[in-house]
């Protein structure tokens, strides 16, 4: 190639000396050194070309190397979930199924238990924690383990702590979020935190009309088994009573509660609106959720290739989870309005977050400066 090109250039110089001298150069040496000089541009496109196609080649081979699939065992892990699949969180368990088993050639099945078929998550979280071996991992709310010794879990359900959507992804993709994730292995509960994700604010709903806090006062409000969520009905200046997820909808119906509070997603796709059409957006808390599994799954069930699957496809649904959330229940939000439902809008929230200041004060004692970490995030 190299003698090609110098051919071509001691040629261009005896055609510019012949034509100098008054001369014209044969026409056929013209042609034959435009001809050489088209072969060896060509010659080079081709051999980039070559290139980049191998490069591109060797770049999908250590991609799809990126596991020892050939050599991984298979293994099932059960996957539990209170709400439909057709919910915000619902749509996250299965956007991480599709993943983990995309990126294990099927070596990994994630069984997804939805609709609370394997209770709820209090039943669920004592299942994972007795060690009875029967869930894998599950989708609780993010202070689910509060009554499980998870202190800093229980931040993330105080009121108002999260003031919007970007205050929340700017702690769950954070360096704190992984100290908030790994707090039940520190306490040996027997699971540990994988990623975050959420599914909206919260916010009441009712049997009977709600306009301001005040029409709140001597209702009976659903709680979960939760200090906070005792503490920020009481501080309403209503009655909390404890009722199981799964008995909600009967409890409703028959006037056990009054009503209860939920995401926007969560309270269609379980029906409240039927027997509770009324909902007040005071946005209380945002309904922040995390993804465990149990000790024993990560370290006795899972390679070390399959823990960083379950990683990656955990940030993958995550990452989803942030993009299509709020147009989710925006548009959950719409239909309601659209079928009937009494939907009542709060512009102040000032005398809520003023009714619940001392459950925020009793339940940041000794926690002071993790509190305010999160509330620097906004």
């Amino acid at each position: 190639m190299r003698r090609k090109l110098v051919a071509t250039v001691l040629c261009a110089a005896m055609a510019a000396s012949l034509a100098g001298c008054g001369m014209h150069a044969p026409e056929t040496a013209t042609t034959a050194a435009a001809a050489e000089t088209t072969a060896a541009a060509a010659e080079t496109q081709a051999a980039e070309a070559e290139a980049e196609t191998e490069a591109a080649a060797e770049g999908e081979a250590a991609a799809s190397g990126k596991y020892d699939t050939a050599n991984m065992p298979e293994v099932t892990l059960v996957y539990a979930e209170v709400n439909p699949l057709d919910t915000i969180v619902g749509k996250m368990a299965t956007d991480f199924k599709s993943k983990v088993e995309e990126l294990s050639d099927g070596k990994i099945t994630i069984d997804v238990q939805a609709s609370g078929v394997l209770g709820a998550e209090e039943v669920v979280l004592d299942t994972m924690l007795g060690g009875g071996g029967t869930i894998d991992m599950a989708r609780i709310s993010a202070f689910a383990l509060t009554s499980y010794g998870g202190q800093k879990s229980m931040l993330l359900s105080l009121p108002y702590v999260f003031v919007s959507r970007e205050h929340f992804w700017n702690f769950a993709t954070s360096d704190l979020a992984q100290e908030f994730l790994l707090e039940p292995v520190d306490n040996g509960s027997g699971v540990r935190g994988l990623w975050y994700g959420e599914e909206g604010f919260r916010h009441f709903f009712t049997k009977e009309p709600v306009n301001g806090i005040e029409d709140l006062k001597g209702m009976k409000l659903r709680v979960s088994n939760d200090p906070v969520m005792n503490g920020l009905v009481n501080g309403l200046g209503a009655n909390p009573t404890v009722v199981a997820f799964n008995e909600l909808y009967s409890a409703l119906q028959t006037g056990v509660v009054d009503g209860a509070e939920q995401p926007i997603a969560n309270y269609k796709s379980n029906a409240f609106q039927e027997v509770a059409p009324n909902l007040i957006l005071d946005g209380h808390t945002l309904g922040a959720v995390q993804v465990i599994i149990t000790d024993d799954a990560w370290n006795n069930k899972l390679t070390e290739d399959q823990r960083a699957i379950i990683m990656e496809a955990g940030a993958y649904a995550s990452e989803n989870n942030r993009a299509n959330s709020e147009s989710a229940e925006n548009e959950v939000l719409e239909e309601l309005k659209a079928s009937g439902i009494n939907v009542v809008d709060v512009p102040d929230k000032t005398p809520w977050q003023e009714a619940t200041a001392q459950v925020i004060a009793d339940n940041t004692k000794g926690l002071e400066d993790l509190y305010q970490k999160l509330v620097d995030l906004q």
